[in-house]
């Protein structure tokens, strides 16, 4: 089994659930559904985990202030890495973008995405 793809989710169960609470566990649960990437895997383009939680939190505030909900892009879990469990953050394809939107510039695949996500915006303005 690779390491990398082992997730563990907890569960907690009570007896008395609202219906307020049903429909919340469910959105979350449907919003993890659509968030295919881990920070972690910008660990194989480069980046190192301080670059990476720099950037987490960099697109964070991106979203805070562009008033998307972080709980449809962002989710912390915790991963397995070489036999070690890491934080990590499950992220949506936006947040992925936004991640390495908001790397160190100084790697060439920060840079690469960059140009490329303006160069893509100057076709479509244009």
């Amino acid at each position: 089994m690779n390491p990398k793809t082992v997730a563990m989710e907890m569960t907690i169960f009570t007896n008395n659930y609202s219906p307020a609470d049903s429909i919340a566990h469910f959105m979350d649960f449907y919003y993890s559904l659509r968030m295919k990437y881990l920070a972690s895997d910008l660990l194989e383009e480069g980046l190192t985990p301080r670059q990476i939680s720099d950037a987490v939190v960099k697109a964070i505030q991106v979203c805070k202030v562009s008033g998307l909900e972080l709980d449809q892009h962002f989710k912390p879990v915790f991963s397995g890495i070489d036999s070690e469990i890491i934080s990590d953050c499950k992220l949506s394809h936006l947040a992925y973008g936004l991640v390495l939107m908001n790397a160190d510039a100084a790697l060439s695949v920060v840079g690469d995405f960059q140009v490329g996500i303006l160069q893509q915006f100057l076709i479509n303005y244009h």
